[in-house]
This record gives C-alpha cells, sequence and structure tokens, in this order.
C-alpha cells in the first residue's frame, strides 16, 4: 500500500503535522496526552514516514511515541538547507511543516534507531557528566582570571561541589551501562586505553556499534574520508558529518591508545613522517581504533594487540 511522507514542526508547546501530496495539516499540543490523537490522524491519512524537526530536545518524546507505533521517523539535519534552496522566504509553523514533507519526500535517509529505556538513561547520564565538566573547567579558567578576590571562595565552592556532582555520577554510569549490557562495558574496557566513561560515553552515542560494518560505523561517527574529485583533480580526502559527540568521546581516548600500544603509536609515528599533520594522524588512528572495536564486539572476540 502507498504511503504519504510527513513533516511535524516541532515547538516546547506545539506540534503542527503536514502530509506531503495530499496537502492535509493537523496542529496539536506537544503533551503525551495528545500523541495518540496525532498518530491515529497520521495513520488515517496513510502516512508511513515522518520527518521530525530537530528542536534541542523537545521532539523526544513525539519520536518515541511515533516509533512505537510503528512509524519511521528521521530526525533532519539539513532542513533549513533544503527551505533556502527551494526558494522558501516566509517562515510560520504551517509553511516549516510542508517543508519537512516534502524533504521526506526526497530524503534518502535511514530511519532513526529505537532505542530502549536503559538506553536512553545512559545517555542522558552521560551527557550531563559532560554539563558538569564544562561547568568546573569554565569555573576554573574564572578563578584564575578573577580580578576581585571575594568572588574566589564562590567559585572555589562551586568547583568542589561539581567534582563531587562528577565522581557521583561516574557511579551511575557505571550501573547504567553495566544494567544495559555488561558484556559490552567489559569487552571495550579490556581495551588499553579505553576506560568506563569511554566505553558508556561509545555505548550512549553509537548504540550501532558491534552490529554493523566497517564502513558505515566509520560513517556514523564522522570518521569516514569522503573524495573530493572533478575532473583531473583529484583532491584531499576530509572526514564529515556523523555524530560529534562519538567522535569528541574517541578523541582523548585515542590519544592514550597510541601512547600505550605500540601499534598505534607507530601507525601514528608513520603517517606523521610522510608529512601527515597531528590531527590527520589522529583521526586515521581512531578510525582504525573504532573499527577495530566493532569488529571486536561485533564477533565476541577478545583484543589483540599487533605487532608494532
Amino acid at each position: 500500500m502507498f504511503s504519504y511522507p510527513a513533516g511535524i514542526d516541532v515547538s516546547k508547546d506545539s506540534l503542527e503535522a503536514r502530509v506531503n501530496l495530499i496537502d492535509v495539516g493537523v496542529s496539536c499540543a506537544n503533551a503525551e496526552d495528545d500523541f495518540p490523537g496525532l498518530i491515529g490522524w497520521l495513520l488515517l491519512h496513510q502516512v508511513g514516514r515522518v520527518l521530525l524537526e530537530a528542536t534541542g530536545g523537545y521532539e523526544r518524546k513525539v519520536m518515541k511515541a511515533l516509533q512505537a507505533a510503528g512509524l519511521n521517523c528521521i530526525n533532519p539535519r539539513r532542513a533549513k538547507s533544503f527551505s533556502t534552496a527551494m526558494g522558501q522566504q516566509a517562515k510560520t509553523d504551517p509553511i516549516d511543516a510542508k517543508s519537512l514533507a516534502q524533504f521526506a519526500a526526497v530524503l534518502d535517509s535511514p530511519n532513526s534507531r529505537i532505542t530502549s529505556p536503559k538506553h536512553d538513561e545512559l545517555r542522558a547520564l552521560v551527557q550531563q557528566r559532560e554539563n558538569f565538566i564544562q561547568q568546573r573547567d569554565d569555573d576554573k579558567r574564572r578563578l584564575k582570571t578573577a580580578s576581585c578576590d571575594v568572588v574566589k571562595p564562590a567559585l572555589q565552592s562551586h568547583i568542589d561541589y561539581l567534582i563531587k556532582a562528577v565522581n557521583a555520577i561516574d557511579q551511575l554510569i557505571r550501573q547504567s551501562a553495566n544494567v544495559l549490557d555488561h558484556e559490552k562495558v567489559e569487552r571495550l574496557c579490556s581495551v588499553k586505553g579505553i576506560g568506563l566513561i569511554t566505553a558508556a560515553s561509545l555505548m550512549a552515542y553509537l548504540p550501532e556499534l558491534g552490529e554493523v560494518g566497517k564502513r558505515p560505523i566509520a560513517a556514523l561517527a564522522g570518521l569516514a574520508p569522503y573524495n573530493n574529485d572533478s575532473g583531473k583533480h583529484i583532491g584531499a580526502r576530509h572526514i564529515r558529518g556523523g555524530r560529534f559527540s562519538a567522535r569528541r568521546s574517541l578523541y582523548m581516548a585515542c590519544w592514550v591508545v597510541i601512547r600505550d600500544q605500540p601499534e598505534f603509536q607507530a601507525r601514528y609515528k608513520a603517517l606523521r613522517g610522510k608529512g601527515k599533520c597531528a590531527k590527520v594522524a589522529l583521526i586515521a588512528c581512531m578510525r582504525v581504533l573504532l573499527i577495530r572495536l566493532n569488529a571486536m564486539l561485533r564477533d565476541r572476540t577478545e583484543w589483540k594487540e599487533h605487532a608494532a
């Protein structure tokens, strides 16, 4: 049976849905009590694919409800560029919803993965830890540059509180990660250079780790190099896109792996010896590390340190 694509413009208080081709729409509150009515309306109009506006979290609950009802949901990142390319100048919620529905009709993108409540809990804890770390480091910089001594005790008190908060949330992350997948935590942490927080972050931001091939996992993390060729010109390959949070969590861990594992140390030095800059050499090592972690989890094997 033919199904129509739909777009949903999301705000804190309301949802504006629009179905492509038949050009009908509906508005409702962004509240769980109103989700069944929205889902019923979408199913009534034979909607099979929904493009949700990304609004920093306000779309998460409705996306979960739509996925539970069997609707394929996509979270867009290029919707604004699409509207500009289509010459759309005006902006209202119905117009945005219609533009999202048109985008859904042409977008070749995989559906959003349905995550479990346990995974959502781990992701929330990892994100909150990152917020605490950011606040702590910001206050440490403010403490060093404070021009008036009267504010220093307040800054130090807040830093001390944040240090305790980070220690407490670390324990919650350990518990949550083990509940989600104890075996995966054990395997990741068995790699020299991968600690609990890195393992939990990879599980939170890359739930596909261990379930897909080497090319998809590198692309998901934004570590896949893409061609830049035109005619006779062969340009340098560059990484782009992917999940910044997953890439960031692997960044510092890879430095430790390079320091502690001879194979990666030799790979990094070889790339530097060929004239590659430090960041390019590091990204290449990150890609190899992620691919090997993915294979280890997929095949349920132990980590093997190769000879340099």
